[in-house]
């Protein structure tokens, strides 16, 4: 990716700022790092290939690791890229498909369960990936109410809870970057962003198309957003903008 320096997508990152908050009320930081990770772009998901950066739904799923309840939802603000963005190439043995729904349902019911078996020996694919390495990233969020909350449900409440479990390294299930394989390492931030480490020509990047999130109550549609990295800062845009 080249760099940029023009007024055009300068004007653009201050607007996103603008439009989300210099600063918000119920904000969190997260620090997530890790020696490998794998963001995969739609387009590519065959041979894998991941995007620059790491993508909005993926730190979503990373904070609802630590802690989530169908009383809040998450909302990523900003993401900061503290580490050089590097990429490797390597090879990766997969299975190629998975146990039926149909048959694990059938199985529920007390039916015979030797279908659900599966040998990954019998199944293995060798697939070409190129992945990120060495990441460190600062997630900045913030969550709202649902539907779903009671009248008891504080955002207050919650931001606590999650900021406890983050201190103590606690989480619902092991975070990853991207894939499973590639677990997280968190640690709840507070303070100042460290400074960042990219060399010239990655402080400033167009990172084109990027996927934001799925959006569950319109039939599982993908949505997308024109990345901009600013000096490190990847400002995310809120579901109901324009440019989603």
């Amino acid at each position: 990716m080249k760099g940029f320096h023009n007024k055009k997508f300068l004007t653009t990152f201050l607007i996103r700022i603008l439009n989300r908050g210099a600063f918000m009320s119920y904000g969190i930081k997260l620090r997530v790092s890790g020696p490998r990770a794998c963001f995969t772009r739609p387009e590519t998901k065959v041979e894998r290939v991941s995007y620059d950066v790491i993508t909005p739904s993926a730190a979503r799923g990373i904070l609802e690791a630590v802690h989530w309840t169908p009383a809040i939802a998450w909302t990523i603000d900003r993401i900061h890229v503290l580490k050089p963005i590097r990429f490797q190439s390597l090879r990766r043995n997969e299975v190629g498909h998975k146990v039926p729904v149909a048959t694990v349902r059938h199985a529920m019911r007390g039916n015979d369960i030797t279908e659900l078996r599966q040998i990954a020996a019998h199944d293995r694919q060798q697939r070409a990936a190129i992945i990120l390495v060495d990441v460190d990233y600062v997630i900045e969020a913030h969550a709202t109410l649902t539907k779903e909350a009671s009248v008891n449900d504080t955002i207050g409440t919650h931001l606590t809870m999650f900021t406890r479990r983050a201190r103590r390294g606690q989480c619902f299930h092991q975070p990853c970057l991207g894939t499973r394989e590639f677990h997280a390492d968190f640690e709840h931030w507070e303070g100042p962003v460290p400074v960042h480490a990219l060399p010239g020509e990655q402080r400033n990047l167009d990172l084109g198309s990027m996927l934001l999130d799925i959006d569950h109550s319109n039939g599982r549609s993908s949505l997308f957003f024109h990345a901009v990295l600013c000096d490190g800062v990847l400002v995310v845009p809120p579901r109901s903008s324009s440019e989603v």
